[in-house]
């Protein structure tokens, strides 16, 4: 049996190799530009509805999304930045009630728990605060918010990297909602900036293909206002 002929292109400026190295970079490149337009698109899409503190709008409720436990079953930093600020909307009149939403589904991880107790803690009344036990991501706490606890009308709260995919999700699925950053005027580290570049784009994916929460049922109607 004649040998197999062997591939004898070269890698210098003209070669065959050269050529499909140059094509395959323009493909990357094509791809990677093709995402970050995707990503900016619906990072401005509701920017406009991020508002200060003080200037939300009044709404039946304040939704604010988990961001994990620290040591001793407590929220973690972030997480308790983004409750002082619903605190702040609630002892101003701005909502009513307030939605606390995370991930409760893991053993001695309980998240929704820990959110509640804090702002018990911290002046809001027990009849004031809700709890979404299957927020397990973003895209799931807006759709559940709509679907399961009924909300027409809330004001986001978490910090302003993730305030434009939130609001982006929420007014997609059928919520009129606002924004307020519970960082408002601090840095957010490079590292959150680019994650959310790839998670926005997902948001869009699962805004487009109307992708159903892990967990779609239960209903808890929120007071109208």
């Amino acid at each position: 049996m004649a040998p197999l002929p062997v591939f004898s292109g070269s890698m210098k400026p003209g070669g065959a190799r050269w050529v499909w190295l140059r094509r395959g970079l323009a493909v990357l490149a094509a791809g990677g530009l093709g995402l970050l337009a995707l990503s900016h698109l619906v990072r401005l899409s509701y920017q406009d509805r991020i508002v200060p503190l003080e200037e939300a709008p009044q709404a039946p409720v304040a939704l604010v999304f988990g961001a994990g436990l620290a040591r001793g079953a407590v929220p973690s930093p972030v997480l308790a930045q983004r409750l002082d600020a619903a605190i702040a909307l609630w002892q101003q009149g701005k909502v009513q009630m307030v939605l606390v939403s995370g991930d409760q589904t893991k053993p001695f991880h309980h998240e929704t728990r820990a959110m509640r107790r804090y702002l018990v803690e911290h002046g809001v009344p027990e009849s004031a605060v809700l709890g979404d036990e299957a927020g397990l991501s973003t895209y799931d706490s807006c759709l559940r918010a709509a679907t399961v606890f009924g909300a027409k009308r809330a004001v986001l709260v978490t910090q302003r990297f993730h305030l434009t995919r939130a609001l982006f999700i929420a007014n997609s699925v059928g919520i009129d909602a606002w924004g307020v950053a519970a960082d408002e005027g601090r840095a957010t580290p490079w590292r959150y900036q680019v994650r959310e570049t790839l998670s926005r784009v997902l948001a869009l994916a699962m805004v487009m293909l109307e992708v159903e929460p892990a967990y779609p049922s239960g209903r808890t109607v929120l007071p109208e206002r």
